[in-house]
């Protein structure tokens, strides 16, 4: 899958409501939209700028997931791919 598929759908899964598992396992509401609004800017610029941007990101999901308490699931793991594409996507450019 390429980088802004990826981003896609992760924007597109993090609009939607939560559900009780997600709120289980840590997230809220408020945190939801403010990854949802991280991922989507990204987007926006490699959408506007060009994947070659990628270099200029800096994702740090991870860490934000972890000072935030959250445990491991289907929106973390989420995240996490989106951390993931955009570090290597980062290395090859």
């Amino acid at each position: 899958m390429d980088l802004l598929a990826v981003l896609d759908e992760a924007a597109a899964v993090l609009k939607a409501p939560l559900g009780d598992d997600d709120r289980a396992q840590g997230w809220t509401d408020d945190l939801r939209r403010e990854v949802q609004e991280e991922i989507s800017i990204n987007r926006s610029v490699l959408r506007r700028h060009g994947t070659d941007m990628v270099r200029h990101l800096r994702p740090r999901f991870d860490e934000w997931m972890e000072r935030e308490g959250v445990r491991a699931g289907r929106l973390r793991d989420l995240v996490g791919d989106v951390q993931r594409s955009l570090t290597e996507a980062r290395a090859t450019e």
